[in-house]
């Protein structure tokens, strides 16, 4: 039997904490069956220190990961985009027009996080944001097991 992928794109504007963050833990969570990937309107062209931090705390590595557009994304993957979600909050989020489920995931951007929660670290506000993606992709994954 074969069984297609869901393709999972991450959507924001710099794609270099959030989205790289979200990336890695749905990578290290959802499994084998979905195709995972996350791009920006606006790459900054490289990953923030303290997400890749924060995500070894979980045993996830994405220090190899790179900051990149949604033109750099594989055809296919774009062809079979199952769902978009976007992680902006205080920015304006891009869009991309794909025939895919799109869902918002409005997260703080973490040094906003932490100059508005008045978090007293850099690494505690991305380890808060980095807690809310993971709750967010809990409850993600059973929705997917609902729909099944």
């Amino acid at each position: 039997m074969v069984t297609s992928k869901i393709n999972v794109l991450f959507l924001c504007v710099a794609n270099s904490a959030r989205s790289q963050m979200a990336e890695g833990l749905a990578k290290s969570t959802l499994g084998d069956n979905f195709w995972i990937e996350s791009a920006g309107s606006n790459p900054s062209g490289f990953v923030q220190p303290m997400a890749i931090e924060v995500l070894k705390e979980e045993n996830i590595d994405i220090s190899a990961n790179f900051s990149k557009s949604i033109d750099e994304l594989d055809k296919k993957f774009l062809r079979d985009l199952s769902y978009v979600i976007t992680l902006c909050q205080e920015e304006i989020c891009p869009l991309i027009d794909v025939k895919a489920m799109h869902l918002s995931w409005p997260c703080p951007d973490p040094i906003q996080f932490r100059l508005q929660q008045s978090v007293p670290s850099d690494l505690e506000a991305y380890r808060k944001v980095r807690d809310q993606i993971k709750q967010k992709l809990i409850d993600f994954s059973k929705q997917l097991i609902f729909k099944a």
